[in-house]
């Protein structure tokens, strides 16, 4: 019986990696189309790509293991179905039943990977991704460059004729508020600072103008701090339970936190509804094992798309029980009383 399981799931591992490889290709181009749409609106080298689709792992596996194992799954079942093979070892005694707990214990640790995936390697995954973007977003509005008309400081316009590091040359800003008052500033040298998490830009040595409607005010500075007032917050991370609490109050991150809860039982869930129609005796019943894998992945994946928008905890664990309870009876009734 051991070399029996061994063989059983050397087939699933064969079958599973070579599902897997491609299906996680596919899924990873399409997030590295969406981080390099990032390139439009911050600057990023290849490494700060790369750093990107790191972070972006957990989700990719996440995406790409439930669908790999549900096609892996009905592809060897129903292999081994159409080679007579599950009906040689039905003749030697082993039931259906025997067979499919080896296929339900490697069902329970892809599930058990991707609940850990999910709600704990995810949550520091989007965080680190997001405070990766937050960052260069600050940086790419502060990458002021020499000579060139219409950059913006905050509120205010920026020009800079020569710059060195985060030192800048003959630089003139201009603002206009909302009163109809103008402001004029011009300054041999500025540096770019950071003070208490605000950025600002510090003049030395120049010439400021107050223009109303009415009069002209003229003033000669030694320092000058213009703050930058419309930068982003700095990140905030967060540890994994109090990223997941804020789904008490989040309606979002709650339905998020039952659309992963739903896609990892679906390993579980699948089994034996998988098994209900892809074991088969190929003498008088045809193999469905595509038409199988479609329509099981439709049904949980739509149920799935449910949760992430409505639903919540009791509904999510019901409908998982009705699952596999349905999954089992269909496997009784159509296989187990006959294998």
């Amino acid at each position: 019986m051991v070399n029996i399981r061994g063989y059983l799931s050397s087939n699933f591992t064969k079958s599973f990696l070579t599902i897997f490889l491609p299906v996680y290709f596919i899924v990873s181009m399409v997030f590295l189309i969406q981080i390099s749409s990032l390139t439009a609106k911050i600057n990023l080298t290849f490494y700060d790509l790369l750093k990107l689709y790191m972070l972006s792992l957990p989700e990719i596996v996440f995406y790409t293991l439930p669908l790999s194992f549900i096609t892996a799954l009905s592809s060897v079942l129903g292999r081994l179905s159409q080679d007579n093979e599950l009906i040689a070892l039905h003749s030697l005694g082993i039931k259906a039943k025997s067979i499919l707990k080896g296929f339900f214990i490697l069902a329970l640790l892809f599930s058990l990977l991707l609940l850990s995936i999910s709600f704990i390697t995810m949550p520091l995954g989007v965080q680190a991704y997001n405070a990766f973007k937050t960052e260069k977003r600050a940086e790419a509005s502060f990458n002021i460059i020499p000579g060139k008309i219409g950059q913006k400081f905050g509120d205010f316009y920026i020009y800079v004729k020569d710059k060195d590091d985060k030192s800048f040359q003959n630089l003139v800003i201009y603002n206009q508020t909302k009163s109809g008052e103008e402001q004029f500033f011009s300054s041999q040298k500025g540096e770019l600072l950071q003070e208490d998490g605000t950025m600002l830009l510090k003049l030395t040595d120049g010439y400021g103008y107050t223009y109303t409607k009415n009069k002209l005010q003229e003033a000669q500075y030694k320092e000058l701090k213009v703050y930058d007032q419309n930068r982003e917050e700095g990140f905030e991370f967060k540890t994994v339970l109090s990223y997941w609490a804020q789904g008490k109050t989040d309606k979002k991150r709650m339905h998020k936190a039952l659309f992963n809860l739903f896609i990892s039982l679906i390993p579980l869930l699948s089994v034996y509804l998988i098994a209900a129609f892809t074991i088969i005796n190929p003498r008088y019943q045809k193999n469905h094992t595509i038409l199988t894998t479609f329509v099981v992945v439709f049904i949980l994946y739509l149920i799935a798309s449910v949760f992430q928008k409505n639903g919540n905890l009791a509904l999510v664990l019901v409908t998982s029980v009705f699952l596999w309870l349905v999954g089992r009876w269909l496997f009784n009734k159509r296989v187990s009383r006959y294998f």
